[in-house]
């Protein structure tokens, strides 16, 4: 049994949800509006949020942006599905990039949403024992990643990093200078049942580089390799800090 938190302001929807999560065994907590929906994943820090875009009061992206930077770490890791009436590319793609783990559209099928929400459930709780588990110390230039403290270091300094973008980090430092495809990245970061597409991974990889990198827009850690996919490259011994780098200042 998971908790969930149900946020939507359609009301024969919302019921609809909230009674076949329940009926599979579901802890569901139901809100109409932005506000109490976020005041209820506050207050429970439940396994899963499904979480309208379109919202009275405060609206799904803006939940999506305060749950993402909660100081509460459960918050800040709870799974999100969020569900859009909007079709377009650019909506579900801010979606990913404010932090949501799925999407589905609307009209969408009640046996859709219940497998993408065991997908989902049940890559939340496996997820550690899928993950590989990190080098106790992995490096590449200034960067520092401690996998028995969860903890990644850039000259020292803590890197903010979500729980899916340190999984990330982890596995392609792991295996540094090897080249690994979208789909590969999903199937060994977010697990087989993951069952979004492959933009997912471009969103994570520039919210890393933006955390990790000097200049994000000229990577020299996790490079693009054109036509295939990503990889952290080696450490080598010109692995220093440039003179010019107003972040070395």
């Amino acid at each position: 049994m998971a908790k969930i938190v149900v946020v939507d302001d359609e009301p024969a929807l919302a019921s609809t949800i909230t009674y076949n999560l329940r009926r599979d065994g579901h802890d569901v907590f139901a809100a109409g509006d932005g506000q109490l929906g976020l005041d209820l994943v506050l207050r429970e820090a439940p396994d899963l949020l499904l979480l309208d875009l379109m919202l009275p009061k405060r609206d799904g992206l803006d939940i999506c942006r305060a749950i993402r930077q909660s100081s509460n770490a459960a918050v800040r890791s709870v799974p999100i599905i969020m569900l859009t009436a909007r079709t377009d590319e650019v909506d579900r793609v801010v979606g990913l990039e404010v932090g949501a783990d799925d999407y589905v559209t609307k009209p969408f099928s009640m046996r859709e949403l219940m497998a993408r929400v065991k997908a989902l459930l049940r890559r939340s709780h496996m997820h550690d024992a899928d993950v590989e588990p990190p080098q106790p110390v992995l490096t590449v230039g200034d960067l520092q990643l401690d996998g028995k403290q969860r903890l990644a270091t850039r000259k020292h300094k803590e890197l903010a990093l979500k729980p899916r973008e340190f999984d990330l980090l982890a596995f392609l430092m792991q295996h540094a200078g090897q080249v690994f495809t979208r789909e590969q990245l999903l199937e060994h970061v977010w697990g087989p049942d993951f069952v979004g597409d492959s933009r997912t991974v471009d969103v994570h990889v520039r919210w890393l580089r933006e955390k990790i990198e000097k200049r994000p827009s000229k990577p020299k850690i996790l490079e693009t390799v054109r036509g295939v996919g990503y990889r952290v490259r080696a450490s080598k011994d010109d692995d220093k800090p440039d003179a010019d780098d107003p972040a070395d200042a």
